[in-house]
């Protein structure tokens, strides 16, 4: 009689000890790069063609702090649409009525910077519930159409200079001689970084901990099956309310944030095409993950930014025409790495790693068999 001793049992991948500490380092990492974050000011490395001057010149901190203040927006953006499934074209007003707010209440009002941030910030925050209990009301393409109305009517009385507040399409600059010490100045600029950072951090864990509440589970009952959440006896409009006012304050957060990094107030902040760039962001990063709109607002705000110096560049008007026209104008560029983006990888950024995990798998070899594999005559 012969007698084959079965193969060896292939452990899991989760239980293998590989696997195993990297789920223990895992929880580590986003404080890792917190702390990275904050450090970096104190580096003095140059990358050339990463930035124009070294990490902590005043105008590479003032580029980062940008990008992680519209990451910050658009994981709160995210809290809309990725989570809830709500698509607002209308956020960038919640945005613009931080930035507005606190420019005039510190250059027309001449009020202190933290009496101006805390009513600039309420402010918003009752804009996103009002307004809100509006615009919940409809459902699908006419709650982003009445979303979008409200925030046309915002940009309007902002470029018509109501009331004469706003300074008209020549925007409002900030008038520093009443904010502290710390925050004015090019030598100043880290401080403004360190803020950015803290609003990120701010966002990232509001957004966090509302989703892994009780709340957060709702809300993503609402994005999959709004129905069936209505049958379990619950509100959806109460939860819905309550996020959509949540992201509008998170917004108005930022937009006292950025003000103080751009010193001052230009209309094209209450534009519906900064709605519809926070919208690419999430979708770049991967909606519904934790440091997917992360990844891409700041990705975004980064090459909107760097293609502008790259579009006007001697290395580009040394081009043929037919490649130095396209490449001159960063919105074709954009649009070029978002649809391939969106092609290659419909999840986003977040899941290209998974993907790459799994082709490395696939072209891994595998090991011999074995001798025990073997049959063994008795």
């Amino acid at each position: 009689m012969t007698v084959i001793d079965a193969p060896r049992a292939q452990v899991p991948d989760e239980l293998s000890p590989q696997r195993g500490r990297w789920h223990r380092v895992r929880p580590f990492l986003p404080l890792v790069a917190l702390v990275v974050l904050a450090i970096l000011p104190y580096s003095t490395i140059s990358l050339p063609g990463i930035f124009e001057g070294p990490v902590n010149s005043p105008g590479t901190l003032q580029l980062l702090a940008i990008c992680l203040i519209f990451g910050g927006l658009a994981a709160g953006y995210d809290l809309l649409f990725g989570r809830t499934g709500m698509l607002s074209f209308g956020h960038a007003l919640y945005f613009a009525a931080g930035v507005y707010g606190t420019d005039i209440l510190i250059t027309r009002a001449g009020l202190p910077l933290w009496q101006a941030a805390l009513l600039t910030v309420t402010g918003g925050t009752i804009l996103a519930a009002l307004l809100g209990a509006v615009a919940l009301r409809t459902v699908g393409i006419a709650f982003a159409m009445v979303t979008l109305a409200f925030a046309q009517v915002g940009a309007i009385l902002v470029a018509r200079d109501f009331g004469g507040l706003t300074g008209g399409e020549e925007g409002l600059p900030l008038d520093v001689s009443g904010l502290p010490a710390g925050l004015v100045g090019v030598t100043n600029t880290v401080n403004l970084y360190w803020l950015a950072l803290a609003y990120l951090t701010l966002v990232v864990f509001v957004v966090h901990r509302v989703s892994g509440s009780p709340t957060g589970r709702v809300l993503a009952g609402l994005r999959d099956d709004e129905r069936r959440i209505g049958v379990l006896g619950l509100d959806p409009y109460r939860y819905k309310l309550v996020a959509f006012t949540l992201a509008g304050g998170l917004a108005s957060a930022g937009g006292v944030v950025y003000v103080l990094i751009v010193g001052g107030a230009s209309p094209h902040i209450t534009s519906s095409e900064l709605t519809l760039s926070l919208l690419v962001m999430v979708v770049l990063g991967g909606p519904g993950t934790r440091w997917g709109p992360v990844l891409g607002g700041v990705l975004y705000m980064y090459l909107d930014h760097r293609l502008t110096a790259f579009g006007t560049s001697d290395a580009v008007d040394n081009l043929p025409a037919v490649l130095s026209r396209p490449l001159s104008q960063p919105l074709f560029v954009l649009g070029t790495v978002f649809i391939l983006a969106v092609y290659f990888f419909p999840g986003g950024l977040t899941s290209l790693a998974p993907r790459l995990s799994h082709l490395t798998r696939a072209l891994r070899p595998r090991s011999p068999h074995s001798p025990h594999d073997a049959a063994d005559p008795r």
